[in-house]
């Protein structure tokens, strides 16, 4: 299978110019092809040209002779990351926990807090009804006392005359 890449694109996925790449064009070390006036690179051949595959040696381990010096600093890293990592989550949980009971107590005291208003309003409400009756009474006890007065005035003026 091959993939075909615009110049630029295959400069840029090789971080070379494309004055070099143009140059590796004309020397035949690259596949190209043209289509709609745009040249294209073919990848594979290219990049095998630019790091010959028997260049690239891959090493060779023997899975049951090869110690990795840092694997017990891996296992030991990983191992405190996990441990870590649980203190957070239950952290988080203690949090979380916490949160939800402050937030029951804040509902509960604003449930409170509304029945000693509503509480409240009936006491004024009572208070003032109260306070009306009151002062009706008081204006019928000052004409009830007005008129007394005046008939006691008026009968002292018929005894005197």
């Amino acid at each position: 299978m091959q993939t075909w890449l615009e110049i630029e694109e295959f400069s840029k996925l090789v971080h070379l110019d494309v004055s070099t790449i143009e140059d590796m064009i004309d020397r035949g070390k690259l596949s190209v092809k043209e289509e709609d006036g745009k040249r294209y690179i073919e990848a594979l051949k290219g990049t095998n040209e630019l790091i010959p595959v028997s260049k690239i040696s891959t090493p060779t381990f023997d899975a049951e002779v090869v110690s990795l010096p840092g694997a017990d600093f891996v296992e030991k890293t990983i191992s405190t990351i996990l441990g870590l990592h649980e203190k957070v989550m239950d952290a988080k949980d203690e949090t979380l926990d916490a949160l939800k009971s402050e937030n029951r107590f804040l509902k509960e005291a604003l449930f409170s807090m509304q029945e000693l208003y509503d509480e409240d309003r009936k006491t004024v409400e009572t208070l003032t009804k109260q306070l009306q009756m009151t002062q009706e009474e008081l204006e019928f006890t000052k004409r009830k006392y007005k008129l007394m007065w005046n008939k006691a005035v008026e009968n002292y003026k018929k005894e005197e005359n």
